[in-house]
């Protein structure tokens, strides 16, 4: 029997981990190539033999999604698989609609055919859009949990942009280790964290390979920690699926792919943000996990804003920088440094927009919607450049920085500055501790 031609269309990511979960080894398929999509400079490459496996000895070619039709066409491709995160479903079927148009048939891959078992029990954290609080919610399981003796090993959604196969997996237990791994200001902020709270986490391509690395990790592990990306759903089965939602974005957690997957396999589900979002934003949210998920846990939550020195702000006239995916396709208006610059009586948020340059100029032409705030891109060197440059030729007089992690770090900023730290905070009851005792008891962990 001839194989079936497909193509996987991605963002290096969730496309690498349906290609090895699903795809690497079964003859009954021959993937003909990926597209690519939200990450710059991904198109063009291979995903490399060395981890494609032996029914591709010469790896697999990287397109531009704009190539799809042609694609399709030209490789005589039965199907595509859509296979990344954080779309409107308008945008989703939009896709399908052109894949159709072509020819090929439009697929989307569950649960039971992506999910890798553990033999270490498994809580998985994840969210219905980019920017609800994820990470956050991650460090306040894992602190809960080593504050009861447990050794907790975080693996983190993809986000492979260098060397795939030096990338297989990837083990991060010290600052060292974010140089050693060339780490980009997305892989940073989402590292960072957990290493300086003496935690291990890991991350790659191979996410199988990753999870027996983690299992059996030289610190040890009691507990893996999966600390989703975007609003992917899990690549592992999990003992315990924590959902983040989003009043700021009310609405949101029934209209983006794969968002709802979240909320519906959700066993408890936080409402985030509720001291800075509007009370018909969060009965929304309310209603929306009664509908679809109405056995779930909810946690109510607040993220509240705290900053180094606050007189850099008052008064000020402030570049306010914000987490870069949070703003493009996560499409928040309104972020952590937003908040803090409003809290603390900043008199004007500057708009970067007149001094951007290089790919910062090029992030506003794709994200026209982000408005007078500034995106820290860092997929690479050139993106840090234009960032520090865009930074200082700004008109204001400081900045904000709402990254989770201290830019001061990576690039020379002039201008007077300070950073914005935020915590998950739990309103009453039920809350994680309550629900983490009940996973301890349940796998006798205690």
């Amino acid at each position: 029997m001839s194989r079936k031609n497909i193509i996987i269309i991605g963002a290096a990511g969730r496309d690498f981990h349906n290609f090895n979960t699903f795809f690497r080894d079964n003859t009954e398929y021959r993937v003909v190539a990926f597209t690519a999509a939200q990450i710059p400079d991904i198109d063009g490459r291979k995903y490399p033999a060395e981890l494609a496996g032996s029914l591709y000895p010469e790896g697999i070619p990287i397109h531009s999604e704009d190539q799809l039709p042609r694609l399709i066409e030209k490789l005589q491709v039965k199907t595509c698989v859509f296979s990344y995160s954080d779309l409107p479903y308008q945008k989703v079927m939009s896709i399908g609609a052109v894949v159709n148009a072509a020819g090929a048939n439009f697929t989307l891959l569950g649960t039971n055919d992506t999910m890798i078992e553990s033999t270490k029990p498994v809580i998985a954290v994840c969210a219905v859009r980019t920017g609800c609080g994820k990470s956050q919610t991650s460090r306040k399981v894992i602190e809960q949990l080593m504050e009861r003796g447990l050794k907790v090993v975080a693996i983190r959604h993809p986000m492979p942009y260098g060397d795939l196969v030096a990338q297989k997996v990837q083990r991060f237990a010290s600052i060292d280790d974010l140089n050693i791994h060339k780490c980009t200001i997305e892989e940073m902020e989402e590292y960072e964290p957990h290493v300086v709270r003496g935690n291990v986490i890991y991350a790659g391509v191979d996410y199988e390979a990753i999870l027996r690395a983690a299992e059996n990790d030289p610190d040890g592990c009691d507990v893996i920690l999966w600390d989703g990306g975007n609003n992917d759903f899990p690549f592992y089965k999990s003992d315990l699926t924590i959902g983040v939602v989003d009043p700021h974005r009310a609405g949101h957690e029934l209209s983006y792919y794969p968002g709802e997957v979240v909320l519906r396999i959700s066993d408890t589900v936080v409402i985030n943000k509720m001291d800075t979002a509007p009370p018909e934003g969060i009965q929304i949210v309310r209603e929306s996990i009664a509908k679809v998920n109405p056995t779930a846990t909810v946690i109510d939550g607040a993220s509240p804003i705290r900053v180094d020195n606050p007189e850099v702000i008052k008064g000020k006239r402030v570049l306010v920088v914000e987490d870069g995916p949070t703003l493009t396709h996560g499409e928040m208006k309104i972020g952590a440094g937003v908040v803090a610059a409003r809290k603390f009586g900043a008199s004007e948020l500057v708009d970067p927009r007149p001094f951007t340059v290089g790919k910062l100029s090029e992030t506003f032409e794709i994200y026209p919607e982000i408005g007078t705030l500034l995106p820290a891109m860092g997929y690479g060197e050139e993106q840090l450049n234009d960032l520090e440059s865009t930074i200082n030729s700004s008109d204001c007089d400081s900045v904000v920085i709402g990254t989770p992690i201290d830019l001061n770090r990576l690039i020379d900023i002039k201008k007077p500055n300070t950073r914005v730290y935020y915590d998950l905070q739990e309103i009453g009851e039920p809350n994680l501790a309550g629900v983490l005792k009940e996973f301890i008891e349940k796998h006798n962990l205690a």
